[in-house]
C-alpha cells in the first residue's frame, strides 16, 4: 500500500492548517522559525528552506513574509518603475532595512516556488510591479479567495500562487451584509485592528473553515494523483473517505 501524501506546511506556527491535514489522515507537519503554538512534535522549527528537499508531496506555505512585495507595501519603495528611498520611511526602519526585508521576501518565495515539489501553494496578495519583475514570467495570477467563501463571517482577500493544483472551491458561502452596517464593519475586523504588539500576528492567524478546504480538496487531490480514485476510495479512513466523496460529487 503506498503512504499517505507527504504535506508541508510552511510559515505556520499556529497549527492550524497542519491539523486541518493532520484529521484528515495526511503526513503533515509545519515548519516555522517560531515554535509550535500548541506544543505538538509535528513542527519543525528553523528555516522552511532547509526541509524543502525533504520528499514532500504538498507545499503550502501560508505566511511567508509579504509587507514589502504587496502592493499596499509599495509606497515604502518609492515611484514607479524604480526602487529609492521614499520621501518617509516607517517609524525604526532604515532604507537598507526596507531594501533588506523586499530581497528577502523574493528569496523566500522564489525558494518555495521553484522547490522539488509537485503540488505547491503559496499564501501572498497581489505583488507589485518591483516583486514581479523578480518573479519567473510564467508565474500565474493568484486566486484571490475570501474567508466568507468558508463559514467565516470576515473580509480579507487572501490570494493563492498555485502549481500543480486547482483552484480553491467555496465550501459554505455566507450571504455578505450591507456595506456600512454594523455587521459590516464586524466582517472588516483584520483591516480595523488597532496598532498593538500582537497586530501582526492576529491578522495573519488562518481560517480553520478555510484550512479544512484546502486539506480536503488539495490534499485529496494530491492522493488521487498519486494512488488512483479506487485506491482512494478504497483504503482511506472515515474522514478522508467523506472528503474524497465531497471531491467527486
Amino acid at each position: 500500500m503506498k503512504a499517505v501524501p507527504r504535506v508541508l506546511v510552511g510559515c505556520e506556527y499556529s497549527g492550524i492548517v497542519r491539523n486541518a491535514f493532520l484529521e484528515l489522515g495526511f503526513d503533515a507537519w509545519s515548519c516555522d522559525l517560531l515554535p509550535a503554538e500548541d506544543r505538538s512534535n509535528r513542527h519543525i522549527r528553523g528555516d522552511i528552506r532547509d526541509v524543502l528537499y525533504d520528499g514532500w508531496d504538498l507545499l503550502v506555505v501560508v505566511h511567508p513574509p509579504c509587507t514589502r512585495l504587496c502592493r499596499s507595501g509599495r509606497r515604502w519603495l518609492s515611484g514607479p518603475g524604480k526602487m529609492t528611498p521614499p520621501k518617509s520611511l516607517p517609524r525604526g526602519r532604515t532604507w537598507q532595512d526596507l531594501q533588506d526585508e523586499f530581497d528577502a521576501g523574493v528569496d523566500l518565495f522564489l525558494a518555495c516556488w521553484k522547490a522539488p515539489i509537485v503540488r505547491v501553494a503559496i499564501e501572498n496578495p497581489e505583488m507589485h510591479e518591483l516583486a514581479r519583475d523578480r518573479m519567473p514570467a510564467d508565474l500565474p495570477a493568484p486566486q484571490i479567495v475570501q474567508p466568507h467563501w468558508f463559514g467565516h463571517p470576515e473580509y480579507k482577500g487572501t490570494g493563492w500562487y498555485l502549481r500543480g493544483l486547482d483552484a480553491l472551491t467555496p465550501t459554505d458561502k455566507l450571504l455578505e451584509p450591507e456595506k456600512g452596517s454594523e455587521e459590516w464593519k464586524r466582517w472588516n475586523r483584520v483591516h480595523r485592528m488597532p496598532p498593538g504588539a500582537d497586530r501582526g500576528k492576529e491578522r495573519a492567524r488562518f481560517f480553520p473553515g478555510m484550512a479544512r478546504a484546502l486539506a480536503a480538496q488539495w490534499g485529496v487531490q494530491a492522493m488521487m494523483e498519486m494512488m488512483g480514485v479506487e485506491h482512494v476510495r478504497n483504503h482511506v479512513d472515515l474522514q478522508l473517505a467523506l472528503a474524497f466523496e465531497g471531491q467527486m460529487a
